[in-house]
């Protein structure tokens, strides 16, 4: 048998009021949001960190409330993202590093930085920001994925560029955006857009299996057919590759149940 990577599947956060309703049982009071829906999903993308800082002490509570094998994946201060020239962002860069990432431990998943949907591409700023991002976190090496959202990064140099950095581009289920499926890393990032607020599964069920198909081929280290490609001629090594797989936005109160029903497939 082939070997595989290893398939995440999650959502965004875990303190959101609907899912008191449509996710969480009564009897979980809000300090055990967390420690429920860790067990419940295999990956949690943190929001809160795009808005402030947290400390060591967050990122330790979080680490020992959630199961062994589990992972964050954190998104990156607006104050980074959000400036003109990325490759001024040094300081603020390393303050964020440091406010304490370490403390999640071998549970550090990916960092995703999101680029303002007016920011177009410019090559020079894009490589000297991802100059100033080191290789590890603590003893954690540092997983960079971009989210980029202006069809001027439908270009070849972009795609080249993240694949040197080793840089992973994020997979966008979403017609308001441009997508890529091109691998540029030794992982997988896609965010699932599209719930549907009357479905209970948020995906239909023939969505769900489309998804767990193409999951189980970027783990296997290829390359699912049918989705958009910048360089199509590319050549990737086959290697299994980790998957993450985040249900975000769109009817936000189903993306639990949308995360679990894709979690049964893939069992």
């Amino acid at each position: 048998m082939a070997q595989m990577g290893t398939i995440r599947v999650g959502i965004g956060g875990w303190n959101y009021e609907p899912w008191r309703e449509t996710f969480y049982p009564k009897g979980v009071t809000q300090a055990r949001e967390l420690d429920y829906a860790s067990r419940q999903v295999s990956a949690i993308e943190i929001n809160g960190t795009f808005y402030r800082l947290q400390k060591p002490a967050v990122y330790a509570k979080w680490r020992d409330a959630t199961p062994e094998d589990f992972k964050f994946s954190l998104k990156a201060p607006r104050y980074i993202v959000q400036r003109k020239e990325l490759a001024t962002a040094g300081p603020a860069l390393e303050r964020f590093l440091a406010s304490g990432l370490a403390e999640l431990g071998g549970k550090l998943g990916p960092v995703l930085w999101q680029m303002e949907p007016h920011k177009h591409f410019d090559a020079t700023d894009l490589e000297g920001f991802l100059k100033l991002l080191p290789p590890t976190v603590g003893d954690q090496p540092l997983k960079n994925v971009l989210e980029v959202r202006h069809k001027s990064y439908l270009t070849n140099e972009f795609i080249d560029l993240a694949r040197r950095f080793r840089a992973a581009v994020v997979l966008v289920d979403d017609p308001k955006y441009p997508g890529f499926a091109d691998i540029t890393s030794d992982f997988v990032y896609v965010r699932l857009r599209q719930c549907e607020a009357s479905v209970e599964t948020g995906y239909k069920d023939e969505a769900l299996d489309t998804w767990a198909q193409r999951a189980r081929t970027w783990a296997g280290g290829a390359a699912p057919a049918g989705l958009p490609l910048v360089d199509a001629s590319a050549k990737v090594a086959k290697t299994p590759r980790e998957v993450f797989v985040y249900f975000i936005n769109g009817a936000k109160e189903r993306a639990p149940a949308a995360a679990q029903a894709l979690i049964a497939k893939l069992r």
